[in-house]
């Protein structure tokens, strides 16, 4: 399923309530209830949430993430304002180390213009970004190419990665809970997250708030191991406390 712009915005009220009722997301969406179920309905046909009596709720699964192509629409305005405020800190002639993730690729696109960049990515989306900017060296890890999202994992993928030192790590993640600890969903992309982690000088996470609170099933590590939050706007609750004793410099992006 490719859901629509209206889809889109219900989904995005969803990410940051997670739950409501139909009257509520009909007021918000300045259309009928009708035409909220019949959103709705399609929507659960998906997988992208759940329904209940009166109202429906994301589906909060700790052990799968939604698909690549409705993460890929999801906050996209955020993940762009994210992607540029990163873009801005990062110096030409430097060595990055890129994960998977979309907001990852929207850091790939908003680095147009750079130079002298020296980029290690286990991500196709991001080497067929940067691959084609002159003057930017992309260094492809070598594994298990996942078909629905062009990621590349595997033990092969681990012991490539931990050949290099790079300058910064540009990480995104699927969700932070509310102890600060990092989680995604597949055990073997958590791998090599650690791997590219351990691989640089520093590290630089992109977050939007709909991240925070989030469940996934497999821990990546903690907000002590991040240097930089960039996220799109204040964390809630217990975050910002958490980030400063963690010692990292959260970033709003403007």
């Amino acid at each position: 399923m490719h859901p629509n712009p209206r889809q889109i915005k219900l989904l995005n009220r969803l990410q940051g309530t997670g739950s409501c009722s139909l009257e509520t997301l009909a007021g918000d969406l300045d259309v009928t209830v009708q035409t909220v179920r019949r959103d709705v309905q399609r929507l659960a046909e998906a997988n992208l949430l759940v329904r209940f009596h009166g109202g429906v709720r994301l589906p909060n699964s700790t052990i799968e993430n939604i698909a690549y192509r409705q993460r890929a629409q999801l906050h996209a305005a955020e993940k762009e304002r994210i992607a540029r405020a990163i873009a801005r800190e990062i110096p030409n002639d430097c060595s990055l180390l890129i994960n998977i993730g979309t907001t990852t690729e929207a850091i790939a696109r908003a680095l147009s213009g750079h130079t002298g960049l020296r980029v290690i990515t286990n991500n196709v989306n991001v080497a067929c970004t940067l691959g084609q900017q002159p003057g930017c060296e992309v260094i492809l890890a070598g594994g298990s190419v996942r078909s629905r999202d062009l990621g590349i994992v595997g033990e092969a993928t681990v012991e490539f990665i931990r050949q290099f030192r790079a300058d910064i790590a540009l990480m995104g993640i699927s969700g932070i809970e509310a102890d600060g600890t990092l989680r995604d969903y597949d055990f073997r992309e958590v791998k090599v997250s650690q791997a590219i982690m351990q691989s640089a000088r520093e590290v630089w996470m992109a977050a939007d708030t709909s991240k925070f609170h989030r469940p996934a099933m497999v821990r990546l590590g903690d907000l002590s191991q991040i240097g930089r939050l960039f996220t799109n706007a204040r964390p809630p609750e217990p975050f910002p406390g958490l980030l400063k004793a963690a010692g990292v410099d959260c970033v709003i992006a403007p």
